[in-house]
Formats: structure tokens, sequence, C-alpha cells
């Protein structure tokens, strides 16, 4: 006879793999912000860009977006014209971050 399957258990350990997946996708989009630079950004001006994208409905403005970010990982393109400079790595801006008067 067979040993019946603990239904409970397999339910759990798939809920656990779930809650990792979805914490791995967050550190990986938090770092992701931070790789483009888009981190100085204020959240309200960052969710906006990000509405703006999710909505858009523009294939050429869309494959645009694809092509900038596929150079992007790919090394070729490191420019995030349009939005903050970036710091050398391992150093902070001299102003904190704010403009001067």
């Amino acid at each position: 006879m067979r040993k019946p399957r603990d239904f409970d258990s397999e339910l759990k350990a798939l809920a656990d793999k779930a809650k990792q997946l979805k914490e791995r996708r967050v550190r990986d989009l938090g770092a992701l912000v931070t790789a483009t630079g888009a981190d100085t950004l204020d959240v309200e001006t960052l969710a906006g860009a990000l509405l703006e994208a999710a909505a858009n409905a523009d294939k050429a403005t869309g494959e645009g977006w694809r092509k900038r970010g596929a150079a992007f990982f790919q090394g070729k393109q490191r420019n995030t014209s349009g939005g903050p400079r970036q710091q050398p790595e391992g150093t902070l801006p001299l102003d904190g971050g704010a403009a001067s008067a």
C-alpha cells in the first residue's frame, strides 16, 4: 500500500518557495533602480515614470526603451541621459545630492 501524501507540508513548501521568489524579485528590482541611477529620484517621480512606461501603448516608444535597456544590460551604454548623473561607485555627492543655491 502506498504512503499517503502530506498535502499540508507540500502546500507549505510551495508557499515558502513563492515567498522566496517574491522577495528575490523585490531585491532584483531594487538593484535595478540603483544600477540605473533612478534611486536619486524622489519616490513620486519614479512612480510616475514607471506608471507612464506601464501604460505606454506606443510600440515605437516601447521598442526604443527596450533597445536602450538591452544596451544597458550588455554594458554598451551606461548613460542615464535625461536623468541624474551617476557618481563614481563608492562615492557620495559633495552636496548630499541636493541642488546648490
